[in-house]
């Protein structure tokens, strides 16, 4: 039952005190009797007790009626709350599920990049192509796992990466056969891998840095390095894939490319030379001789010198969060990111078959 008076004081204030309509000497108590009329000026009367003329009242009847729907609002309103207990409930069920998921898939390409180190360059490079072959005008191409068939995996400009695709397939056996909420995407196997592998190279640059030492280099990535940068980058994981090849001519052969070619590249997709310097590393499998291309072109030296200033430093803050960033917005183009993928039901438990 909903009470209009306990909610709204202002009706409550029209409303006698119980004192003043019943008096142990006069006369016994009474319940409250509600009599209505209603006059052409929009009032309503209301009247407390049979014998109580003096005492009739009388308010708008526009405030009762937006008194009543304000009481039922809020009823339901209070109804739908066990609602969204339960909507939040789910929804942090899934997050766990995939974020589950997600560190088991790190820690498997995790092992394997360790052990097939000089892989890196041909892994970062994987993702890439698979990343610039987004249309910007079409929306179409991407991110999407395509470059996995055998008709755009042998094309020229990925000549060299058959063998870091094969020894993801090797790592994907692994993620799937241990799936609660089916297998990963090629496209987010490829990004996940891209993302191990930077952040290989980031961690023996701090062991560089130590001299060789890693308990110490780890320690030093773990202090001031980008790890905490990769929140927006992980939140991404639901990518679908492809069903067919992208389109040919959209990929650069990057190793034969002028710098102008490469920033044309950049540009379709929506970056410029800022980007293109910071992800130098991807562009081919020997960064230093890749920046001393690009910096002899005026518009992307400076961020070429900027990122090597950067990485002579303890932090390298400013060469990690812009590749990060970078990489982060690339290899989402063209995805509708499905945030409910790799989430399954929980079993339910049968309370009446426990053995208490």
């Amino acid at each position: 039952m909903v009470s209009f008076a306990s909610t709204f004081p202002s009706l409550v204030s029209l409303v006698p005190s119980l004192s003043s309509i019943t008096n142990a000497s006069r006369y016994p108590p009474q319940p409250l009797i509600f009599v209505s009329r209603i006059h052409g000026t929009g009032m309503i009367c209301c009247k407390f007790g049979p014998e109580l003329n003096s005492e009739d009242r009388c308010f708008r009847r526009r405030d009762v009626l937006h008194s009543i729907g304000a009481a039922v609002g809020m009823d339901l309103i209070a109804r739908s709350s066990s609602f969204i207990e339960v909507a939040n409930a789910a929804d942090l069920i899934q997050r766990r599920q995939r974020s589950e998921f997600q560190s088991k898939i790190k820690g498997i390409l995790y092992e394997a990049i360790k052990g097939n180190p000089d892989i890196v360059p041909s892994i970062l490079s994987l993702a890439l192509n698979d990343i610039m072959t987004y249309d910007k005008a079409t929306k179409s191409g991407g991110p999407n796992g395509s470059i996995r068939f055998s008709s755009e995996i042998s094309r020229t400009e990925n000549k060299g990466l058959a063998a870091a695709l094969s020894l993801l397939e090797e790592s994907k056996k692994e993620i799937d056969s241990d799936s609660k909420g089916g297998p990963i995407s090629y496209a987010d196997l490829i990004q996940l891998a891209a993302q191990s592998a930077v952040k290989s190279t980031f961690l023996a640059s701090a062991i560089r840095k130590c001299g060789g030492n890693v308990e110490k280099g780890s320690l030093l990535y773990s202090a001031y390095g980008s790890n905490g940068q990769w929140g927006l980058f992980d939140r991404q994981f639901g990518r679908s894939d492809a069903q067919e090849p992208d389109p040919e001519g959209r990929v650069p052969q990057w190793d034969k490319a002028s710098v102008q070619e490469m920033k044309d590249k950049f540009k379709a997709v929506g970056f410029g030379p800022r980007q293109l310097a910071v992800m130098s590393a991807f562009i081919g499998p020997d960064q230093d001789a890749t920046e001393a291309l690009l910096a002899s072109d005026p518009e992307v030296l400076p961020w070429v010198q900027k990122y090597q200033r950067s990485r002579e430093t303890v932090s390298r803050t400013d060469y990690e969060v812009d590749l990060i960033t970078t990489l982060t917005k690339l290899s989402c183009l063209g995805q509708q990111i499905n945030y409910e993928a790799y989430s399954y039901p929980v079993q339910k438990i049968d309370v009446t078959k426990l053995k208490l």
